[in-house]
């Protein structure tokens, strides 16, 4: 049994990309970097290894590739890879042409624990502008149900293989390669919805201005739409520049995102990692019933593929996760990214409360209004989407509703954001009430004792609910709740008439860690005035 504190007891599975620097036609040196990187793989307990498309021979040499002294020995080198996976932990997919039946194939050889898994060939092959891969090869489109005799085995062969771990680090990927995620309907298209929860492509891939942007738009796009994992290899240095450029651009995405990428132009060998999140996707493939639905009309194509079953077990030792984990729940470390994510999350809250009110057609909000960060959001968000109704501010009628625990300081914050919004503002002291209703039902608080449970909090804000819905019935306007979703989703609100109930609560579904920065982005954003301004930086000071 692995370790707990293991990403491999998690769903996890640590995955890499590799860019092994190459001489062109050199297969005993190209082998020698595989194998080193295959080792620095297994000291970092890597589950899979990408390797770029031919990389045993090199993608660059053009005729060379038609040589039988060459596939020779890109042949051996292969026998020599199987070897010395037996003592390897990773599986290792390698790129290498093969010779089947008289025909020359760009395939991919996925190898494990001394043993060839498959070998896949590329399905499309490109034959415009810089390529002309059909002059030495032949498509693998029609190979289905092969069999291949390579290096004393004989292995699956075809570009209809899954391959699933049985073992207690269970995995199911496929493999594809280069120019296959180019076109319309990726192969990998197929896999992902027969299963295949990690894409692999094996690339060569040149580099023109713009493309590395082309490839990251292609990998997280297939990513996020096949709900998976995308591995992207790519040849790097030491590949001829007689027609072309190579820059190594290897990257790993999940659900769209980049969890890694290469450097590029690096001048020696080298590879990434991620840890890539196999619950994740699972989970994201139970909820997604469009996904299930697709492979139901798909389920042809997804039918043909031929699972081939090998033993991939967790690692003993611990092998602590290395992923980034964000501090805060929904607020990304990148400010660019934070920054976006407030304008969309902002204007939502607007987009909702403007047309829940215009919906129910209500000229007034009531909102109650603490001096604290979250009612400080609502109460803005509220302006807001007057303004987006043509409806005067003053049509906002926010109270502050002082208790026993209410401090100066968030009190006065309350009078001074109300009055720089220019709202209809009043002042409830829900105190005299609070006593009256602790002393009808006995508590101790009434009684002069120093009791301040749940329900000495909950009388309190139960009453000011109550005040606010009677002010709304009285004005014919809407309650504007200020709950965050981290207090809903914890419960911390008093249930029924208390803050957990509302007409409308445009911060349902913000985290309390998010609300801050929401509110920082907005005194920063301009939407505000310099006045408005400072009293939510002095709020955000407070809190």
């Amino acid at each position: 049994m692995s370790d707990f504190f293991s990403l491999y007891s998690h769903e996890f599975a640590r995955v890499a990309c590799c860019v092994p620097r190459t001489r062109v036609a050199d297969a005993p040196y190209n082998l020698q970097e595989t194998l080193r990187l295959a080792g620095e793989g297994d000291k970092t307990r890597t589950a899979l290894m990408v390797f770029p498309e031919l990389g045993l021979s090199s993608y660059s040499l053009e005729d060379l590739l038609l040589q039988d002294a060459l596939l020779d020995q890109v042949e051996e080198s292969v026998a020599r890879v199987v070897a010395a996976s037996a003592s390897l932990f990773p599986v290792l997919i390698v790129g290498a042409p093969l010779r089947v039946s008289g025909r020359l194939y760009n395939a991919a050889i996925v190898v494990h624990g001394g043993r060839i898994l498959g070998v896949v060939p590329k399905t499309f092959l490109p034959n415009y502008r810089e390529f002309y891969e059909k002059r030495h090869f032949v498509s693998g489109a029609n190979v289905l149900d092969g069999r291949i005799a390579l290096a004393g085995q004989e292995a699956p062969f075809g570009n209809d293989l899954l391959f699933h771990s049985a073992g207690s680090l269970p995995v199911t990927f496929h493999v594809e390669i280069c120019e296959d995620i180019w076109v319309p309907v990726p192969p990998s298209s197929h896999a992902a919805l027969a299963g295949a929860e990690v894409l692999i492509n094996l690339s060569a891939s040149n580099i023109t201005i713009g493309k590395a942007e082309a490839r990251q738009l292609l990998c997280g796009s297939q990513s996020m739409r096949a709900i998976a994992a995308y591995a992207y290899s790519a040849a790097g240095p030491g590949e001829s520049t007689t027609d072309l450029a190579w820059d190594g651009h290897a990257a790993i995405y999940e659900l769209g995102e980049q969890l890694a990428a290469t450097s590029r132009f690096e001048r020696e060998s080298t590879f990434v990692t991620a840890d890539v999140d196999l619950g994740r996707i699972r989970q994201e493939r139970l909820r997604n019933n469009g996904f299930a639905d697709c492979a139901l009309v798909e389920g042809d194509r997804c039918g043909r593929f031929r699972k081939v079953t090998f033993t991939l077990d967790a690692p003993a030792e611990s092998v602590r996760l290395e992923r980034p984990v964000e501090r805060f729940p929904y607020v990304p470390s990148d400010p660019a990214k934070l920054r976006d994510n407030c304008y969309e999350a902002y204007n939502i809250q607007i987009q909702g409360l403007a047309q829940r009110l215009r919906s129910a057609r209500s000229e007034r909000a009531i909102i109650g209004v603490s001096g604290g960060l979250d009612s400080t959001q609502a109460l803005i968000v509220t302006c807001r989407a007057m303004d987006d109704l043509g409806l005067p501010r003053k049509n906002v009628l926010a109270y502050t509703l002082p208790g026993f625990g209410t401090s100066d300081k968030t009190y006065k914050n309350a009078w001074r954001l109300m009055n720089a919004l220019g709202v209809t503002a009043g002042e409830i002291d829900i105190k005299p009430a609070a006593r009256q209703m602790l002393a009808d039902i006995g508590h101790g608080f009434a009684k002069g004792e120093k009791l301040y449970d749940i329900t000495f909090e909950n009388v309190q804000a139960g009453l000011r609910t109550d005040y606010l819905f009677r002010l709304a019935n009285q004005h014919r306007g809407m309650v504007v709740g200020t709950g965050d979703l981290s207090e809903l989703g914890l419960g911390w609100c008093t249930y029924g008439v208390g803050d957990h109930m509302s007409h409308y609560n445009p911060n349902g579904s913000v985290s309390k860690t998010l609300i801050q920065h929401l509110i920082r982005f907005v005194a920063t954003s301009g939407d505000v005035d310099k006045e408005t301004a400072a009293v939510l930086f002095d709020i955000l000071d407070t809190e």
